[in-house]
């Protein structure tokens, strides 16, 4: 174990290449936290080394290559890391892409491949730390879940199931390990400037003799509205920041504009009242 950290507090953060584990990983960094910063793509590393740097926190960050998806590799890398410092303190489950399209339109494979990053790489990497969290009695758990998964949206049920699959894990999860002072906790976001949509949605292309036309391209209309006016990530960032900190912390974070709102009137109203909201917002809109 390296002494020259050992009392620093441990931060393991997948998916750090861009948006919310870039960010989260410095700021941990400021925060005091060794961070160990896994990306698929280690060609990807540079504007997290950039953004390390400014922040004078280069010195902090470890940058590790991890494919979620490649489940022994899970195992392998998060083992390396407890023999090397000691702990993992805190786990912070980002790696994760959005996939879209018409369910009618997408390949079985696609469905497959988003729920191999976001779900099953995501059990991957929590499998890998539980047994020296519950061992230490001690530790913490984020996944970044989204809006999406409280609330479906058309043309998005890849990303919208997955983050679904995600939520129910996570309330599982939380029961089995709250004997153990072990705390799941699931970040909500909403809509923020980050790559998922241009990367997500920008793959979608519309098939000119698609019966769907005609909705992808109000969708895409409607998308790229919300992306225009998204907010920088700042204050998921903080949430995640706040939670680390926190010594029991709760285990559901809606942030973002409307979030709140939209999980309260999704729960109350009738299911009839709720379809007719989000047709005439989606189609006649």
């Amino acid at each position: 174990m390296n002494q020259t950290f050992n009392k620093q507090p441990v931060a393991f953060v997948t998916g750090a290449s861009s948006g919310f584990g870039l960010l989260t990983s410095v700021a941990l960094a400021g925060e005091g936290y060794r961070v160990l910063a896994s990306m698929r793509n280690l060609t990807n590393k540079g504007r997290l080394e950039a953004a390390a740097k400014e922040a004078g926190v280069a010195d902090r960050i470890e940058i590790v290559q991890l494919d979620v998806t490649d489940f022994s590799a899970a195992e392998t890398v998060i083992q390396d890391v407890i023999r090397r410092y000691g702990q993992i303190d805190l786990l912070v489950n980002n790696a994760g892409y959005a996939a879209g399209g018409f369910t009618e339109e997408l390949a079985i494979e696609e469905w497959q491949r988003q729920f191999e990053t976001n779900f099953f790489g995501l059990v991957a990497v929590t499998k890998a730390v539980l047994p020296s969290m519950r061992e230490r009695r001690s530790g913490k758990i984020v996944n970044i879940s989204s809006i999406s998964g409280r609330i479906g949206f058309p043309s998005m049920g890849p990303y919208v199931s997955s983050k679904f699959a995600v939520e129910g894990f996570s309330e599982s999860l939380r029961l089995e390990m709250l004997p153990y002072s072990v705390h799941v906790v699931l970040i909500e976001p909403g809509s923020y400037k980050t790559d998922i949509w241009s990367k997500g949605l920008g793959a979608v292309t519309i098939r000119p003799n698609s019966p769907y036309v005609k909705e992808m391209k109000a969708i895409l209309k409607y998308v790229n509205k919300i992306a225009e006016a998204a907010p920088a990530p700042d204050e998921v960032i903080r949430q995640i920041v706040q939670v680390a900190k926190s010594p029991s912390p709760k285990l559901r974070y809606p942030v973002g504009k409307g979030v709140k709102l939209g999980i309260i009137l999704k729960n109350i109203l009738p299911w009839k009242w709720w379809e007719r909201i989000v047709t005439k917002r989606l189609w006649k809109g």
